[in-house]
């Protein structure tokens, strides 16, 4: 009796553990396919969504950015300056023909703010066809003649400086509307300064070249102007500089005030005038008791005054 319950529970123990074994199997079977499912949803959905971005690219490509028909056939170009269009041109990189649409703007506007000659330069779309280029060109008031030693013997490098310190490479005749034989050299030359700094592009900031640099750009409209023309600029010394005219004069400004002292020039020289006598030097720093030094007046004609051309007076090409 005994044997024959024990084999009847063996057999309902076996009949269980098949049973459970036989729902594990399901429910592991229903998560596989409920795995491979949903893997195939997200693959579906981002296949869809590759196809659907190739296709919008292709559709940009194909409409916008090949489309002939936003071809730059037209560039509104503005200058404030003395740069030739077709210079300007090359610096920007835009040929006739590019996409309009496709066009780097920032590249074009970097392209042109890299050469020293250029203040600020604004690139703007005027769909479908034009390409509007606004540069504002920076205005040379002095140079720099910067002797150079090499097998040939000595050399002299010339940059221009505006009125900001920026330093200049000059414009090449071909890079230039003016023709070369009314092309001026009459910038002032200033002395004194790193000739290490010079590089196109960098700025000189020292308090005595931005000064004298001021003084220069306000010379053609100060009450000295016509009467006399600076020559000669010297920064070397600490908190002054001195200027040396084309009579010889030797003129010592403060760093400060400059209409002040300019007008004290004035003073100065029609004082000399009634003593028929002309400046050989004088020390403008000096408020008081300004220290002059005098010598005879030579009678001679004044050379005719040579102006600087400081205003920005925009010119346009098309």
């Amino acid at each position: 009796m005994w044997f024959k319950r024990e084999q009847k529970n063996r057999r309902m123990s076996r009949g269980h553990v098949l049973d459970v074994k036989v729902r594990s199997d399901q429910a592991r079977a229903t998560r596989m396919k409920l795995a491979i499912g949903a893997f195939a949803v997200c693959f579906g959905t981002l296949f869809g969504l590759y196809l659907f971005w190739r296709a919008g690219e292709w559709a940009l490509n194909r409409f916008v950015y090949e489309n002939p028909d936003f071809a730059v056939q037209n560039i509104d170009m503005q200058s404030s300056g003395t740069i030739s269009e077709d210079q300007l041109r090359r610096w920007s990189g835009v040929k006739p023909g590019q996409n309009l649409i496709a066009l780097d703007l920032a590249a074009v506007k970097r392209n042109l703010e890299m050469a020293s000659a250029i203040d600020s330069a604004s690139v703007e779309r005027i769909l479908p066809h034009t390409l509007r280029i606004r540069v504002t060109e920076r205005a040379a008031v002095a140079q720099v003649d910067v002797a150079r030693g090499g097998k040939d013997g000595f050399s002299i490098s010339v940059f221009h400086l505006d009125g900001n310190g920026f330093v200049m490479q000059p414009l090449d005749p071909a890079q230039s509307i003016i023709p070369l034989d009314q092309m001026s050299d009459s910038l002032p030359i200033v002395t004194g300064l790193n000739v290490f700094q010079l590089q196109p592009g960098h700025r000189l900031a020292t308090p005595e070249i931005l000064a004298a640099l001021k003084m220069i750009a306000k010379f053609p409209g100060s009450p000295m102007a016509g009467l006399t023309d600076l020559q000669r600029v010297d920064v070397s010394s600490s908190r002054v500089f001195v200027v040396t005219t084309v009579q010889g004069g030797e003129i010592t400004f403060g760093l400060d005030h400059l209409d002040e002292q300019l007008a004290r020039w004035r003073e100065i020289y029609d004082l000399g005038q009634r003593m028929n006598k002309t400046i050989a030097s004088v020390d403008l720093a000096v408020a008081n008791n300004v220290p002059v030094r005098w010598t005879e007046k030579i009678s001679a004609p004044s050379p005719a005054p040579k102006t600087l051309d400081t205003q920005h007076s925009w010119r346009k090409n098309v």
